[in-house]
């Protein structure tokens, strides 16, 4: 038993370590008031395992962020407990570290604040509050003396910001870079990507336009703007109605509505996107710009899952915001959304491209 803890220790070490060093990805933004330790981060990686944190004792973080599906469910929406399903698709916790807000509608600052949000609400953990978690922390014997040692807290005044920190840590080590895009590009390995991939590296920073959005910089690259934008997706659901939807919804916020409960609970509302946290009308629709970072193992894409493999989202591109040419525009589409008129040998090297930027390191997190 103790060599296991001292290769999780040194595990968990090497994680800190890599964390600021992956070719291609900056640091790691660290929080002042929650600083990494080998210890808090095995605590969080058992937070983020433990099933009993739900209403029917089968769901963990990890159901809806699992290692070996790239830290997703690679389902179009996540299952909850007892089956239940929500709105939106589960982003992948790989390279979270890096977001400057979290969920698809960024109404979370932080992890810390994101990790608190599923347990209870009615769709993912479905407990009714935080008590029964902290119940067993304080209760498992195990917890209470890894609560001790990591946070200097007897059980009885564990608190669930001691629990959010953990899991956040462990989080913020769940890094991965180092792609062959990153070698070619940083490393100037000419040989790291394919030529069809280096073409479609020129579509995606030149012609298609991506780089707009998902960033590149001269020494690092997050693929994400960690900004939102309207780009058409979900906008039939509510198509001739936004007015009126976001309307509903501004008189539930006032009456006291939740809206992590919400937006994962109705489906209209969900399509509102960030006018659910802003109340900015302007901004309804619009959604996180996700990483592309080991984009080919998080499938199926967009906010809702609606769009199945990254051939479709070249072409929902392509077509300016639409699954079909014919489809209606949405009125509130951001401005950077309209046809690219790419060739289908240019579509298949932008796929291509997209599939350079799987870091081999997955293997760290799947074998773990």
């Amino acid at each position: 038993m103790k060599n296991q803890i001292v290769i999780l220790m040194l595990l968990m070490l090497a994680a800190i370590q890599a964390s600021a060093s992956e070719l291609g990805l900056p640091p790691v933004p660290i929080p002042v008031d929650n600083p990494q330790t080998p210890e808090k981060i095995a605590l969080g990686d058992k937070l983020f395992h433990d099933a009993r944190f739900s209403a029917d004792g089968k769901v963990s973080c990890a159901t809806c962020h699992a290692q070996s599906k790239g830290f997703t469910d690679n389902l179009p929406v996540s299952e909850g407990f007892n089956g239940l399903t929500g709105t939106r698709n589960a982003p992948t916790v790989l390279n979270s570290a890096y977001m400057t807000s979290l969920f698809w509608d960024g109404r979370e600052p932080d992890l810390e604040g994101q990790s608190k949000q599923p347990p209870i609400n009615p769709v993912e953990g479905g407990l009714p509050n935080h008590e029964p978690i902290l119940e067993i922390v304080r209760d498992d014997r195990d917890y209470a003396r890894a609560f001790r040692k990591v946070f200097a807290v007897r059980p009885d005044d564990i608190s669930m910001d001691h629990v959010a920190k953990a899991i956040a840590s462990f989080e913020r080590t769940v890094v991965a870079g180092n792609s062959p895009f990153d070698r070619y590009y940083y490393a100037d390995a000419d040989d790291a990507m394919t030529e069809e991939q280096i073409k479609g590296l020129a579509v995606f920073t030149g012609k298609g336009r991506c780089v707009s959005c998902h960033t590149i910089e001269q020494t690092q690259a997050l693929f994400t703007d960690n900004r939102f934008h309207n780009i058409g997706i979900g906008f039939k659901r509510i198509q001739g109605e936004e007015a009126e939807t976001a309307k509903q919804f501004q008189m539930a916020k006032r009456s006291g509505a939740n809206v992590d409960v919400t937006v994962l609970t109705q489906q209209n509302m969900s399509e509102l996107g960030r006018f659910a946290v802003t109340d900015n009308i302007t901004e309804v629709g619009s959604f996180k710009t996700p990483t592309l970072r080991n984009i080919d193992h998080t499938a199926p894409y967009m906010h809702d899952g609606s769009l199945a493999t990254l051939e479709d989202v070249v072409d929902f591109y392509n077509n300016g915001g639409r699954v079909e040419e014919t489809d209606p525009l949405s009125g509130f589409l951001s401005g950077g959304i309209r046809p690219l008129e790419l060739t289908d040998a240019e579509k298949q090297q932008l796929s291509a491209f997209m599939k350079a930027l799987t870091s081999p390191d997955l293997e760290r997190f799947t074998n773990r």
